[in-house]
């Protein structure tokens, strides 16, 4: 199935947003630029008692999925190795809304939630989701970084999640005050959030004065679209 033919986001009665709906956004390029902007996801999984819990992971977007890995000595994620149903959500935030009265003072950012069931990735499979994600995260790292050994291989476990069924809420406006809270003489507006890349620090036990490598120093965060 390709991207145009999966359904559209928020289309699907567990996607459909209906807290602040206007907010949705229903353009499947818009949820995968979010994606592809985000390092951290967040997935819920649950325990054998029941008890739920939500696991930050790094992950990556290929194509229509979503990638992640985890250690197999993990009860939570064997639960989603065994096909437990799971959400993904990846939040960017971009900035402050200072709007004249705290119940309307909110956030401006970009949202994905994503639910299904993963799938084992082995062989070479895994080893090419291995490398999507770490040229995700780290881009240019794979050519030169040493790749998993056999025993390192057989200790993670990566998932692969599809994007069939998601949602995506966009808030990216200013302050909405009521029109009495207007003239309050006080400052309202929108205090822009950017994340950035700092100056590279040397490892402490770095043998040699090597140069930071080029890919590392062309590394940028994207602003909000």
């Amino acid at each position: 199935m390709t991207a145009s033919e999966l359904p559209a986001p928020g289309s699907t009665d567990r996607t459909i947003v209906r807290r602040l709906a206007e907010k949705t956004v229903n353009d499947r390029a818009a949820g995968y630029s979010i994606l592809d902007a985000g390092f951290v996801a967040h997935v819920s999984v649950a325990d054998e008692s029941g008890q739920p819990y939500v696991v930050p992971v790094g992950y990556a977007r290929d194509g229509d999925r979503v990638l992640f890995h985890g250690s197999t000595g993990s009860r939570l994620f064997r639960g989603l190795a065994d096909g437990q149903a799971t959400c993904l959500t990846v939040t960017l935030l971009d900035g402050m809304v200072l709007a004249r009265s705290t119940f309307e003072s909110s956030m401006q950012y970009r949202g994905v939630m994503v639910l299904g069931t993963c799938s084992v990735l082995e062989g070479a499979d895994k080893d090419s989701a291995l490398e999507i994600i770490t040229e995700h995260l780290l881009p240019g790292r794979w050519a030169e970084a040493r790749h998993p050994n056999t025993k390192e291989l057989a200790a993670t476990l990566v998932l692969a999640l599809s994007l069939d069924e998601m949602s995506i809420k966009v808030a990216n406006g200013p302050p909405d005050d009521e029109d009495d809270d207007v003239p309050r003489p006080i400052w309202a507006g929108v205090v822009p959030l950017r994340e950035s890349f700092g100056d590279p620090e040397d490892a402490p036990d770095l043998v040699a004065p090597y140069p930071v490598p080029d890919y590392v120093t062309a590394w940028r965060r994207p602003d909000p679209a």
